[in-house]
Parts: C-alpha cells; structure tokens; sequence
C-alpha cells in the first residue's frame, strides 16, 4: 500500500523533472513594461521638432524656466493627482529620485514644523508588507530605522500606525504606495485615509510620503478609486503633511519620463527652495514633449492608460487562469494570492513556509522570479511566503507557461516540505 504523501511527492517530481527538461527561459523578476508598451509612446520622440524652441512661453533651450517645472506640465500632472498647478513640482525621470531628495532635505533641515532635522533625532519610519523593495532600500540607506506594518486588503494597518506615530516622537512619518500596492495590489480606502491624515503624532512634523506610482494603471473595468491625501490632511488640520510622489514611468518610457510631487503650496515653495540650491531647473524639453504627446494622444493620458491595461491585462489573468488550472481554484491548499483590479505585480503566499525553494526550483527551471524575501525589509519574510509576481515585460504566452512551471514548483516545494515534517 502506498503513502499518498509519497505518491503526491513523486508525481511532484515526474512534473518539475519535465519542466526543467523544456530548457526555459523566462523572466517575471521585475516590473517593467514591454516593448508593445514602450511602443504607444514612441510618437513622443518626434513630438517636438527643430522649430519648437518656446513652449509656455519659455525657451526649452535656455536656463530660466522655474523650478517647479514648465506651467502646462503642472497643469497636465496637477490634473492628474487632482491638484492645482501650484500644488505640483514637476522634476526629471523618476519619483523614487524626488523621494530621495525630500527625505534628504529632511534629514538636514527637517520638514516645515521640524524643530530640527530629522538626522539628529534617530529618525525612524513606518513601512507597510509586503512592501517595495527599493523604498526600504532606500530608507535604509539614508539611516533610517524601519517599522513595518501589515498591508491589508484596505490599505496599511492604521491601528499599528496611530500606536507607533503616537507613542514616539523619532517616528517622522509613513512611506508606501496607497493605491494598487506593490506588491498585493491593494488601494487604502477613504476611511484608513482619514485616519492618517489626522492622527495624532508624538512628532508634530509626522509625514505621510504616498508613492502613489499606479493611481491611473487600472486593468478592468471594475477600478478602485484613489485618495487625496493633499486634500485629506488639509482638511484634517495638517495641511503639510502629506507628499504625494508620481511619474510616468509606467505611463511613458521608464527610463525616460517625468516625476512630480503633489503637496500643500508651502511644502512645493519649501521644496523648491532646497532644489534651487542644486540645479537650475529640470529638463524643459523633456517636460514640454511629454505635455504635446499627452494632449494629443486619442483620449489624452487616460486614454493611453486604457490601451496600457488592454495589453497588461490579459497577462494578469492569464497568471490566475494558470494558477488555478495547475494548483486548483483558489490554491489547492498549496498557495493563495491576490486578483488586484490594477497595478504591475501579483502578490503570491505559499501556505507552507517554502518561498525561497519556489524561486530556487523556478531559477533552476530557467524561470527567474523576484527573491523571496524582496517584499520585506532586508530581504527576510518572517513568513518565508511571500513572492512577487511580475507578469508585464514577457509577452503573453511566456506568462503562460512560466506561471504554469512556477505552479509546479510550488507543488514541489509544499510537498518536499511536508514530506520532511
């Protein structure tokens, strides 16, 4: 008589035997867009021509312009972060880099209401997870200390966060992304919102920095609704609270689109300030060409969005289509995950602590995946559950069949494991 754990494990091992025979591969390791993304914005390369040297009013070519970037470029982004122009400052490529530079400011002067900066008070900050690797990589990096607290199905555990912000003073604010989460896909309702923006804080300069990178990346029809935080802590007292961080790397070219920030009139003046003391001012032309290829595109920005999820979409439900066939409808009992309406990434949990063999199988399948661990702060899911999913860059059928090899490696791993209890 045969043990059904055994036979379970053998069948586990005939599959991943012809998985790895296949000689795949494939890579769902970061979120970037594909190609047939990048190619919707390739019009905005020849958007400007040799005679558009004024826009706004301003020569591109020349030093003055302004810090806060060119006016109908804080229009287009105000508009899309539903703020005033003067509520945006719109920078170079990337947000993460904006994030960098005002939490750099804050640690030398602190932010409008800081005593001090924030370097000579053991700053700490509170991060949600799963969470995004590079914020913690770069909190961590600046001198940080981080709090982590759970992510949930609406948004960061506002319990934790109202107990942390409220009992210590070196606690200066939250970092994370409120809507489509990297990496579950969830948006913080308007209820949890609230609660950040006016909770009371033992340090009177507490700061919600919202990397709100996927407001407009929705995928179905059925969508969540953004926040306003800008909005939110203004009405709630605190009206230099919040810094709302965007980009169109995902929206554009990724390597070469436009950062912004959205806060209150004295934050963007206070920004500013520190700003002009490095550079000039940002890119004109790249803000200028932006600006006339998304007011010309069919729909304008939000119709480039729909054309991005007609693309992205299908792949994300191809990973669950491909899930459930191989593990069973809703995991099997060897992993669930997370169906979010929007965003870049699939958040996945293997019900045995067995992520970090998932992702050494797929590797050794030619399936390379984001580390296990990546979603926690160093790298070590307390859990050793949690995985990443990016399905954007590959084209359809390759997130077919590497979903379908990653289903095998999670049965392959649960059954070792339980095998070995």
């Amino acid at each position: 008589m045969t043990n059904p754990s055994q036979d379970a494990l053998a069948q586990a091992q005939a599959a991943y035997a012809e998985l790895k025979a296949r000689g795949l591969k494939l890579n769902l390791q970061r979120g970037q867009p594909a190609d047939a993304d990048f190619d919707l914005s390739n019009p905005m390369l020849s958007a400007l021509g040799e005679g558009d040297t004024h826009f706004d009013g301003i020569d591109l070519r020349n030093y003055p312009g302004g810090i806060g970037g060119l006016p109908s470029a804080r229009a287009l982004f105000g508009h899309y972060l539903d703020l005033k122009p003067e509520n945006v400052l719109v920078w170079n490529n990337s947000s993460l880099e904006l994030q960098g530079l005002v939490l750099g400011f804050a640690l030398l002067h602190g932010v409008r209401g800081s005593e001090t900066g924030w370097v000579h008070q053991k700053p700490k900050m509170i991060v949600t997870v799963p969470g995004y690797d590079r914020h913690f990589l770069l909190l961590q990096t600046m001198g940080f200390e981080l709090l982590t607290v759970d992510m949930q199905d609406d948004g960061p555990d506002v319990d934790a966060v109202e107990k942390l912000a409220a009992s210590d003073p070196s606690v200066k604010g939250i970092l994370f992304v409120p809507t489509y989460s990297n990496p579950g896909g969830e948006t913080v309702s308007e209820e949890k919102a609230r609660r950040l923006a006016g909770l009371k804080a033992a340090a009177p300069d507490f700061t919600i920095f919202a990397d709100d990178a996927y407001r407009a990346h929705h995928l179905f029809e059925e969508r969540d609704t953004p926040v306003n935080f800008v909005t939110l802590c203004r009405d709630a007292g605190h009206p230099d609270r919040a810094f709302v961080f965007a980009s169109t790397s995902k929206i554009t070219f990724a390597g070469a689109g436009l950062g912004f920030v959205g806060s209150s009139e004295d934050n963007i003046k206070w920004l500013g300030k520190y700003l002009n003391a490095q550079s000039i001012g940002p890119n004109k032309v790249e803000q200028a060409r932006h600006v006339k290829f998304l007011q010309s595109y069919e729909g304008g920005l939000e119709g480039l969005m729909r054309d991005h999820a007609a693309l992205i979409a299908p792949k994300f439900q191809a990973v669950y289509d491909a899930l459930s066939a191989e593990l069973g409808e809703g995991g099997g009992g060897y992993a669930t995950w997370r169906t979010p309406r929007g965003g870049y990434f699939i958040s996945l949990d293997t019900v045995d602590p067995v992520a970090d063999r998932v992702v050494q199988l797929a590797d050794e399948a030619g399936i390379s995946l984001t580390p296990a661990g990546a979603t926690y702060p160093g790298g070590k899911d307390p859990h050793n559950a949690n995985i990443r999913l990016a399905p954007t860059r590959p084209p359809l059928a390759e997130v077919e069949v590497a979903m379908r090899g990653v289903a095998t490696c999670i049965k392959l791993a649960a059954e070792e494991y339980r095998a070995g209890r």
